[in-house]
Order: structure tokens, then sequence, then C-alpha cells
């Protein structure tokens, strides 16, 4: 069967799920309805008090908790807006068409007494009914609903396969071949294939950091696959990671700022998820991923002291509320060193700090000299 067709055929059963899923939610609310009784919908509470990590699996996992949706009087518009949220994703599935977030809360304005006043509402309940479903491997992407974001960049020694939606021919996208530009991640990937012989992924958190590797083709010195997060990643990125390094079956490595956001925010959602997303965590998270630095030890190491900011009150709180509450810290001791170490210092340090020994001094110094051992990444 060529790579086509069975992109076809995955994405008809994946569709087929969620149709299933769509049907027995609105049946199983039809079928108290004519008893006479009050239909429930059960939602997983997304939080991170809701939140368990096991190491063994790699990724944070939603614990029983659950709120109840049940129609009432003080209920009845965001129940019915539940029902024609899952009514839109029906349509869409059945047209093969999709719906951005904010083409959704338009569509809404057509719902009479159900429209929402604000995209938030909307948002809301299109994140509820993700949860629900997710228990059945369902995806906000399988729901037809896209984000707006597009996902980050990539150049490097890989061809993606895609696959034209007119024709149904196969696109192979060479990310060596942009010049000084790179390969936009789509908003949806399952349909993607890859080819590589990459000896891993660098992970990158920030787009100048992601340039100057790419202008200077870093990606070929090093055999590797540049992919910059842009920040926390959007889903689109952390999918394709996931799915690239499972395909692949190549390490990833994490390239970002000393700081307790680009350790506890940026790396943690890349690696284990989020915990009011942790329904997704184990589509969207990479548990493989290894934090390559910059690390608090990499300030003295690579006496990086002078180039140093100050940590702000915020980032004390952020890395002692990760210390205390966040399951992934909690289990690993060689990341609770680290933080501890970086609270102890009082300071924090960009990617950029390295360029104090020069515009380069990443690439012919600091990321050589770290590759050398990636038995010493933290967790």
């Amino acid at each position: 069967m060529s790579p086509a067709k069975k992109s076809a055929k995955g994405a008809k059963r994946l569709d087929k799920i969620t149709l299933d899923c769509i049907d027995r939610a609105a049946k199983g609310v039809l079928r108290v309805v004519e008893k006479g009784d009050k239909p429930s919908l059960r939602f997983p509470l997304r939080s991170l008090s809701n939140v368990r990590y096991d190491p063994a699996k790699g990724f944070f996992q939603l614990g029983r908790g659950r709120k109840l949706r049940t129609l009432t009087v003080n209920t009845v518009k965001v129940f019915a807006q539940s029902l024609r949220m899952m009514a839109l994703s029906k349509e869409l599935i059945e047209t093969e068409d999709f719906a951005t977030k904010r083409d959704a809360y338009y569509q809404s304005k057509n719902w009479g007494e159900a429209r929402f006043q604000a995209q938030e509402e909307s948002d809301a309940v299109m994140d509820d009914i993700e949860a629900l479903f997710s228990l059945d491997g369902v995806s906000r992407e399988q729901l037809r609903f896209y984000p707006e974001e597009h996902g980050g960049s990539v150049a490097g020694e890989l061809q993606v396969i895609d696959i034209d939606p007119e024709t149904g021919k196969k696109i192979v996208i060479d990310c060596t071949g942009f010049g000084s530009g790179s390969y936009s991640i789509p908003h949806s990937v399952e349909h993607l294939e890859f080819k590589t012989k990459a000896k891993f992924l660098l992970a990158i958190e920030t787009g100048g950091m992601f340039q100057r590797l790419n202008y200077h083709k870093f990606w070929r010195r090093a055999n590797c696959i540049l992919v910059e997060l842009g920040g926390v990643p959007t889903r689109a990125t952390r999918r394709f990671i996931r799915k690239l390094a499972d395909d692949a079956r190549i390490p990833v490595y994490a390239f970002v700022d000393c700081d307790p956001y680009g350790i506890s925010n940026i790396y943690r959602t890349l690696k284990v998820g989020s915990g009011n997303a942790a329904h997704l965590s184990q589509f969207f998270c990479v548990p493989q991923a290894r934090f390559l630095g910059v690390t608090p030890q990499d300030i003295v190491d690579f006496k990086l002291e002078e180039a140093t900011h100050p940590l702000q009150e915020i980032d004390v709180k952020r890395a002692k509320d990760a210390l205390k509450n966040d399951p992934f810290f909690r289990s690993h001791k060689k990341w609770q060193k680290a933080i501890n170490q970086l609270l102890k210092m009082k300071v924090r340090a960009e990617q950029q700090a390295l360029a104090k020994w020069g515009l380069n001094y990443v690439i012919d110094e600091y990321l050589p000299r770290k590759l050398k051992d990636p038995g010493k990444f933290l967790p």
C-alpha cells in the first residue's frame, strides 16, 4: 500500500473513532432525557492537582478527578454549548473541513441563546470536550479544531513527506534546501512521514539561536535536525517532534534558557506535558527528551557569571512551586539539585549569554563540548 493510501486509511480510522465518541455522548444524553431525568457529562478535571507522573511511562497522566456537568437551570446554556460544539465537530469531519478556534467562536453566533459572548468561553468548552474524548485517544485536531498558530521552524538533515490535499500525491520536502530560511511545521502533522539519517534532534527555545545555528549550518556539522520551539512549544511542534523521534528512533536534546520559566514551563511541557493539558500528554509530549542546557552548572563551567541577570521574585516563586508541587521535578533528584543550585546562585542566564565569548562560541565550543557526553544531560 502506498504512503498516500496508508495516510488516508489512518485518517478515516481516526475519523470513525471520533464520530463514534460524539455519537455515544449524544445518545447517552438522549436516553436520559427520554426517561425524564437530568443528563450529565463527566469531564476530567484539568489541573496539576489531578496529575500523576510515572517515570516509567514518562509523561503526565490524568488522575481520577472529574467534574460533573448536569443539566440544570444554571447550566443549561453551557450544556447546550457543549452539545452544539460536538455537533459542529461532527459536521466538520463529515464534510472533511476544519475550523480554527476563532472560527468556532464565530460559528456560535448562529446558535441563538447558546452563542458564546467571548472566545474564552468557546475555548473552555472546546477544551472540556477534548478532555472528555481524550479518554478514547481523541485530540482536538481529530475533532477538526485547529490552532491559529503554526508550528515551529525546522532545518537540517530531514525529508518530510507530506500529501497534497487536492491530488493525494506525495510531496517530498528537503529541510536542507531552504537557503537561509526553514520549513514551517503545519497545524496538523499526523499524516506526515519522515526520512532522515540524523543522529539527534536539537529543540531550541529561541528564534535567534535557531537562526544562528541554521545560518551557519550547524545541522550539517553535527548531522542533526534543528527545531525552533519559540518559547513554550505549540501543540503541532510537540507532536511533530514526538512523531519524528518515534519514527526515526533518534534522541531529542533540549537547548533552552537557564531560568525557572525555561526549565519548568518550556522544557517540562515539551517532555511530560502540563497540568491543564494532561489529557494530551500521551500524544503531545516527548518523554525521550533530555536537557542539554543551559544548566546552572554551565554558568560556572563556561564562566558566564558576568552575563547573567538576577532572579526576579516571579522566578523564585516559579522555582519553589516546581520543587514543591510539580510531580516531574519531585521525581528527579538531579533536577531538584539543579533548581536549588539556581536559587542559591540567585541568577538566570539566557542562551545568548554564551555570546560573551564570541557570536559563534555556541557553535564552535559550547555545543561540541556538551554533545560529547549526552549521558550527563539532565533527565
